[in-house]
């Protein structure tokens, strides 16, 4: 169990603890960078259409979606301040004249409770599986990305979903925890285990493909780009990897987003207005009305707003964390080498320190 422990921080230069303080920094940088944009999205969309009591609309911090519900008889929430805005930039400035910077990143807080551990648990599920498959996979390494990311993404959705169930009956019921410990108990009872998964299918259905593009098309990226300027992994090289990638697999799994965001919608609403969530639709069926309402083209709605969310959330979080996973390993190889001067004196030739000076020089 050590050795395989030790392989595998040979093989990626830093501990698993390491990986996860990268991608904690990684998730904040990106929620801080990307959450602004979203909150001007959904105040363009109340001053549009405003949202009635129990209306769900989805919050997006960079990270992950969050359905959101519209608090009952709360006119100060923050997507229901006055205004009048004439488009995106004009929003921006409005919001920060009158309300204050602070005001662009409005939600946030509390989203971060579920979207750091959720970011942390994947990129550091995927760093150690892809670890583990590239020596285990041999000449077929090459797919190890495509499949760690796939199965790192099914296992934090399934940690989170949970806590995501949790968090909405939370913010649209206004129950104590004992009152919400009571209704999750008789969920439980009444519908069995599987309730406190409700919407973990839909949501497998569009992230699983979407890790699983996204990281194989990024180690691909990265390893080309460098090739073409014979250079190391660089902030604007994994930046672009990340950007170029995060798009691609965006576009592919375009309607499985729209299917999973009307679905989550709908079920924030069941729950909001306290109806049997199973009268809600199945993935199938939301399938078939979209298209039935609108065409094919359905499928495809919100393709530029998605795009334009989904290139820079991946693109930031995938540069400051390789930048910081880069700063831990130089960190470390820095340390292997001073403890490696003490010993140069007795034991010039041992393999450990032509080992260390390799990885030095690398």
């Amino acid at each position: 169990m050590v050795s395989q422990k030790s392989s595998l921080v040979a093989t990626t230069g830093i501990t698993p603890f390491q990986q996860m303080v990268a991608s904690c920094s990684g998730a904040i940088v990106t929620s801080l960078f990307v959450t602004p944009l979203d909150v001007v999205k959904i105040r363009l969309q109340a001053q549009k259409n405003p949202f009635p009591k129990g209306k769900c609309f989805v919050y997006c911090n960079g990270l992950m979606d969050h359905i959101c519900v519209c608090e009952n008889g709360n006119g100060k929430a923050w997507y229901k301040a006055p205004g009048h805005f004439n488009g995106t930039l004009d929003a921006f400035i409005k919001i920060i004249r009158r309300e204050g910077i602070r005001s662009l990143w409005s939600g946030l807080p509390p989203t971060l409770v579920m979207a750091v551990p959720a970011t942390v648990i994947y990129f550091t599920c995927y760093d150690q599986l892809c670890a583990a498959l590239k020596v285990r996979m041999g000449d077929r390494s090459d797919t190890a990305p495509l499949l760690a990311g796939a199965f790192a993404r099914v296992g934090s959705v399934t940690v989170i979903s949970p806590l995501e169930l949790i968090r909405t009956k939370l913010q649209s019921e206004k129950q104590s925890y004992r009152q919400l410990s009571a209704v999750i108990r008789s969920s439980v009872h009444s519908e069995g285990l599987r309730s406190m998964w409700r919407g973990w299918g839909p949501t497998l259905l569009r992230d699983v493909p979407f890790s699983a593009m996204y990281w194989y098309n990024y180690e691909k990226g990265k390893t080309w780009l460098c090739d073409y300027y014979s250079s190391n992994p660089t902030l604007s090289i994994t930046f672009t990897a990340g950007a170029v990638s995060g798009s691609i697999a965006a576009i592919v799994t375009l309607p499985f987003d729209v299917v999973k965001t009307r679905r989550q919608v709908e079920l924030g609403e069941l729950q909001a207005t306290n109806l049997s969530t199973q009268i809600s639709s199945s993935t199938y069926n939301v399938m078939k009305r979209i298209v039935a309402e609108n065409g094919l083209s359905g499928l495809f709605a919100g393709f530029i707003p998605r795009l334009i969310k989904v290139a820079p959330a991946c693109a930031i979080m995938i540069s400051t964390y390789e930048f910081g996973k880069a700063l831990f390993r130089r960190r470390n190889l820095e340390k292997d080498w001073t403890a490696a001067q003490h010993l140069i004196h007795h034991t010039p030739e041992t393999p450990a320190l032509q080992q260390i000076t390799e990885r030095f020089n690398r």
